[in-house]
């Protein structure tokens, strides 16, 4: 399934719903791409397909410090799901839909 595309994605974190841009590029089974929010734009690569799964990391600089966002999700025609892992802030779930 062709995964490539932009996702606005919805975030349910503890300091409330955080609104993502997520741009995913997939090449073989290798993932990479950006996401844009709150804390700015940050690219990643190294990021993993496996049929509609998707799994990748990120290093983001907030107002908390310096954190590893490791996001797992899968990819459903013009949908998406997930969650992310933000450092020691626990898992927040994510949804959205892709726009492009």
């Amino acid at each position: 399934m062709a995964i490539d595309g932009t996702y606005d994605i919805e975030v349910d974190t503890p300091m409330g719903k955080q609104q993502i841009k997520l741009t995913l590029t997939a090449k073989g089974n290798s993932l990479s791409g950006t996401m844009e929010g709150p804390f700015g734009k940050q690219e990643f690569s190294g990021g993993t397909v496996s049929g509609d799964d998707v799994a990748w990391k990120l290093a983001v600089s907030s107002p908390m410090g310096n954190m590893e966002l490791s996001c797992k999700g899968k990819i459903s025609g013009k949908t998406c799901s997930g969650e992310v892992k933000a450092g020691n802030f626990g898992t927040s779930q994510f949804k959205g839909n892709r726009v492009s």
